[in-house]
């Protein structure tokens, strides 16, 4: 049995004022919320950098390729399953899923790595050029 990952991005709501809001309270509220993000960014940002430390573009092109093995290492299972001109037995699927599932989690954990640093919360050490 295979699964397909449930995790979705979220969308993020940015706030726009009751149009009969008091613009006072419009802009106390404005005030709280930016506090509200400030804190998941600082939050964010220690605790991700405590654990993975500073990221350079050997560790991005070391899990880049991991990325890439596995997604190889994907097709190409499925590509000989597909040349007996059989259907597959459940255990040959069952692989076939574990293969996908891993090229799935190591392509989003690169994408979320990304993230952090595009957000700030992980420093990135450029290379010097």
């Amino acid at each position: 049995m295979s699964t397909l990952s449930s995790y979705r991005r979220p969308i993020h709501d940015h706030f726009e004022p009751d149009e009969s809001m008091d613009p006072h309270a419009a802009r106390k509220l404005r005030g709280n919320l930016e506090q509200i993000d400030y804190a998941a960014f600082a939050s964010n940002r220690e605790v991700i950098s405590q654990a993975l430390g500073h990221v350079d573009a050997k560790k991005f092109q070391r899990m880049a390729v991991v990325v890439a093995q596995a997604r190889a290492q994907w097709v190409a299972t499925a590509v000989a399953l597909s040349q007996t001109g059989q259907i597959p037995t459940s255990d040959q699927i069952a692989k076939l899923a574990q293969l996908r599932s891993a090229f799935e989690e190591m392509s989003e954990a690169y994408d979320g790595m990304r993230r952090m640093v595009e957000r700030g919360y992980l420093p990135f050490d450029a290379p010097v050029a």
